[in-house]
């Protein structure tokens, strides 16, 4: 059957035109239900006569898809206007709900309510779109009833007084979601509804005493926030959080072109991190000089008087004590554009792990216990809950979520969720560092694993015989990687030719032979985006099978590749390069270790190292030339763990040692990606997936040089190529001297990120770091899914296969590239975090001594790096409450704290001896404590 549906809608020269559409209804669409005597049972999802299906509204699975999720709640119909209305509204719920639907394993059924005959329904004159879509539930209800009769009970979800007295009068059932999640007789249940916040909930809204109550300015509409960032009176930009001190927060705004400081939680005005937020710049006199940032204390979490801006009388004693006795610096201390956020544009709220403040059991042990959740991430204020398992959860981590935060209430309101394991188990903080970080580590579904070719997979003579794929079995290739790397995804050849050049390969696996565009193993990758590594295990983003045997290019194993290929001359110009997909059989697999064992032992002349010697002087050559273009030599705290085979505790910490075989291989493989970004870019101008890295400003790089000035370093930035000499003509005495102000200038650059040449005008291509005009990311297809599609491109671009449709649908590809970035920002910060808590899992027993350096200084102490183990935290000078004698005064341009008296004196970049101890001073949140010996 066809119908016509038409809508208005205006356009983008403000014309407003009716849109007629021609809409098909069928009466074919199966109602899900096995025992339906009318339907094909085929895919059915509901299998039990006599159960209850719920039909659930928009609004429920909006907010309380924690419940849907909870495997107590199955037998669900989602209705198609339900599922359009949640992807129109939150793409992070759909995304949930479509996980849900898909999932073989619970009972929830998609049924095209908008495509069936009896259950479409024509908006009538005068109704709204949501009016027109709570009818559009009731009668799918209604038919629902009507179609499986006496079999099963229907019931409708909903907690719109409206919907529902409507539905009664219509002789339909329905029910609130409290009312019927109390019917299943699991009171655990109720502590995931998402709670209306009411009046009443400020009565219990302190849950200690506290020395005043914090009132926060209602956010601007919205309305107001686009005038007022029009005008230039609002500045929008992501809100960070300092993880030293949660009241100290920034938000880099493009319309300044700078960082505005947002100081104390009043300021913050229930921002969260990650929130983009709409900021209002303070008058100039109450903007923040660098003497007035601290770190913060653990005690000091919720003293939020400590923490308002320099405005409040409440901070003015401990700003005056910073200050006392610096009057001769006071006038010349830089002061930082300070701000105070008026609007929240968009939430990041999500997921939250932590724990339950330590409380004392309510009497009897019964009924509904209000508690304070503290996420384990110190950025995150405390969250109030209300439990009626109080009892189970004080030893737990938990994960809670956000419903609202009132103008009126101190701390956010939000529900239980779900319980990770015990406090301070090794797996269960793994498994919160993975759900902090949106991690998925879920196995691969039977759907995934069923792209997969079948065990034991080799080379075909279809394979090799195929005119697209040239056989290089022939060459000696050998790859170099990591100890005990079983993921390999590049080799590499160095063969000497008659006319004295050499001929240079790099071999990557071929991974896009089997992953298919739109298949459900493509569709996981595209999601997982990256692979992540913590410090005893790996996070694929493609199932093992491939990871670690089909395309792994093991040693002695015919394997397939995506290769470029040069001819370079003995001084390393290229001659000439070509890209073929290939058949290789790598001669030998080794580690950095070995691979410099054989080039420094001048007794080995076999013709593998032979090949590594010609590789790595070709690859000084052209480190050198790169340099010599700007490229910047960064530098970070790599740690390596030293891991326990059999129980996983780390046995030894220590700094990522780099070889000249690590910077061998970087070479080639950074030539590599050059090449193919100016291959694919050259076919396909608006398409490519390219990756950029965006010069610093002037404003970032302020704290580099102030910290070099104060050492007597004159860094010139005013190009990657000054910066680049300023840096290698940084050294002193102290050997550790040059790594330590690389680090510091990796800190001031900007993210590197993926992007879509169709999106920025060539100029912008550029990445900074690397001093190239063109860039990309070809060699690493098994763990990012950036590489996957460089390689389709790559394919295409030689007439070897079809380039996807998804490469004409650029919204589509800018969608991806966000996904991309999302997730490698997120593979790293994981891997950070999975660090820290091994290093206090290796700390806790090892109390120790040893050497750090001062990298920043803070108004009541300072940060320090520990080179021996790669370790960054701070160190505290004056502790809350200390009296007398402990004032200490900061002088901002030389970058040193002293006390008053001038008896003691630290500076940056200063080594001082610290002892270095697991302590808690919170429950719950143990800490690497490092004090002054």
């Amino acid at each position: 059957m066809l119908q016509s549906k038409s809508f208005v809608r205006k356009t983008k020269q403000g014309k407003v035109v009716k849109v007629v559409r021609e809409h098909y209804l069928r009466d074919d669409i199966y109602c899900g239900a096995s025992f339906c005597k009318v339907c094909d049972t085929n895919g059915a999802r509901f299998v039990s006569p006599g159960s209850t299906i719920l039909v659930v509204d928009t609004n429920v699975v909006l907010n309380q898809i924690d419940l849907l999720e909870n495997t107590a709640i199955d037998d669900v119909v989602v209705l198609s206007v339900v599922l359009d209305e949640v992807k129109n509204k939150n793409l992070g719920v759909y995304n949930r709900l479509r996980a849900l639907c898909s999932n073989s394993l619970r009972r929830f059924f998609v049924f095209s309510n908008e495509h069936h005959k009896d259950t479409y329904v024509k908006a009538m004159t005068g109704e709204s779109p949501n009016d027109r879509n709570d009818r559009a539930i009731r009668v799918a209800a209604q038919w629902y009833q009507n179609h499986l009769g006496s079999a099963t009970k229907i019931l409708m979800i909903t907690n719109d007084r409206e919907n529902k007295r409507k539905a009664t009068e219509e002789g339909i059932s329905s029910e609130t979601v409290e009312s019927y999640v109390k019917s299943l007789g699991q009171p655990a249940l109720l502590d995931l509804l998402v709670q209306p916040h009411t009046s009443e909930d400020m009565e219990i809204e302190d849950l200690r005493p506290s020395k005043k109550k914090v009132i926060y300015t209602e956010h601007k509409p919205m309305s107001e926030i686009t005038t007022g960032m029009r005008c230039g009176f609002y500045h929008q930009g992501k809100l960070r959080v300092n993880r030293y001190n949660p009241f100290e927060a920034y938000v880099g705004s493009e319309s300044i072109g700078d960082e505005i400081i947002i100081f104390g939680r009043e300021n913050m005005n229930r921002a969260f991190d990650g929130d983009i937020v709409a900021v209002e710049v303070l008058t100039q006199d109450q903007w923040l000089n660098e003497k007035s940032l601290h770190i913060a204390d653990e005690d000091d979490e919720e003293d939020d008087g400590v923490h308002l801006a320099p405005s409040s009388a409440d901070d003015a004693p401990r700003i005056a004590n910073s200050a006392q006795g610096s009057s001769e610096n006071a006038n010349n201390a830089p002061s930082r554009r300070s701000g105070r956020v008026v609007g929240i544009i968009k939430r990041n709220w999500h997921a939250y792990c932590g724990s339950l403040e330590p409380m004392a059991m309510p009497a009897g042990n019964a009924g509904i216990a209000h508690a304070l959740f503290v996420s384990k991430d110190r950025r995150f204020p405390k969250i109030r809950i209300q439990t009626r398992q109080l009892g189970n959860l004080l030893d737990k981590r938990i994960i809670v979520a956000v419903d609202t935060w009132d103008c009126q209430s101190r701390y956010p309101s939000g529900h239980y969720v779900r319980t990770i394991g015990d406090i301070g188990d090794r797996e269960t903080e793994t498994e919160v560092v993975l759900i902090e970080n949106d991690i998925d580590a879920k196995p691969f579904t039977s759907q995934v694993l069923a792209c997969l070719p079948p065990l034991p997979w080799s080379v075909s003579s279809e394979d090799l015989s195929n005119p697209i794929r040239q056989d290089l079995r022939h060459l000696r290739i050998f790859s170099v990687d990591p100890p005990g790397c079983k993921d390999i995804d590049d080799a590499l050849h160095c063969t000497s030719l008659p006319n004295g050049n050499f001929e240079v390969g790099v071999h990557i696996a071929d991974v896009t032979n089997f992953v298919h565009p739109g298949t459900p193993l493509d569709n996981e990758a595209t999601q997982r985006g990256t692979s992540t590594y913590l410090v005893e295990r790996r996070i694929d983003m493609l199932p093992k099978p491939l990871t670690e045997d089909i395309c792994s290019l093991r040693a002695d194993v015919e394997r397939l590749a995506f290769s470029v290929i040069w001819e370079m001359t003995s001084d390393a110009h290229v001659i000439s390069t070509r890209y073929t997909k290939s058949v290789i059989k790598s001669c030998a697999a080794l580690s950095y270790v070995e691979a410099q064992a054989r080039m420094d032992d001048s007794r080995l002349l076999d013709p593998v190292t032979t090949d590594l010697r010609n590789m790595n002087m070709l690859a000084k050559i052209m480190r050198a030339r790169r340099i010599e273009r700007g490229a910047i030599t960064l530098a970070s705290a790599e740690v390596k763990f030293q891991v326990d085979t059999e129980t996983h505790d780390p046995l030894d910490i220590g700094m990522y040692q780099i070889r000249e075989a690590n910077q061998m291989v970087e070479e080639f493989m950074l030539a590599a990606n050059v090449s193919v970004a100016e291959q694919i870019l050259k076919s396909f101008p608006q398409c490519s997936l390219l990756r950029r890295h965006p010069s610093p400003t002037k404003e970032m790089l302020e704290p580099l040089l102030r910290t070099a000035a104060s050492v007597g370093l004159d860094l010139d930035v005013s190009s990657s190529k000054a910066l680049a000499d300023s840096l290698d003509r940084a050294v002193g005495e102290d050997p550790y001297f040059n790594k330590l102000i690389r680090i510091l200038a990796t800190r001031c650059m900007t993210q590197a990120v993926y992007f879509c040449s169709g999106e920025l005008s060539p100029p912008e291509f550029h990445h900074y770091g690397l001093a190239a005009p063109l860039y990309t990311h070809f060699t690493s297809p098994i763990r990012r899914y950036a590489d996957v599609i460089v390689h389709r491109l790559l394919a295409a671009s030689l007439g070897i296969y079809k380039l996807p449709p998804i490469f004409q649908d650029r919204p589509q590809l800018t969608s991806i590239a966000d996904n991309l970035n999302y997730r490698h920002r997120n593979a790293q910060m994981a891997s950070r975090a999975s660090i820290e808590l091994h290093t206090i899992i290796f700390f806790r027993k090892r109390p120790t001594d040893t050497e750090a350096r001062i990298v920043k200084i803070r108004a009541n102490g300072f940060i320090v790096f520990v080179p021996k183990y790669g370790i960054e935290g701070p160190v505290y000078l004056t502790m809350r409450g200390e009296k007398g004698g402990g004032e200490w005064v900061v002088d901002e341009q030389q970058q040193k704290i002293r006390k008053i008296d001038g008896s003691i004196s630290y500076g940056v970049l200063q080594t001082v001896q610290i002892h270095m101890e697991v302590v808690e001073p919170q429950p719950n949140r143990p800490k690497l404590q490092l004090t002054l010996i």
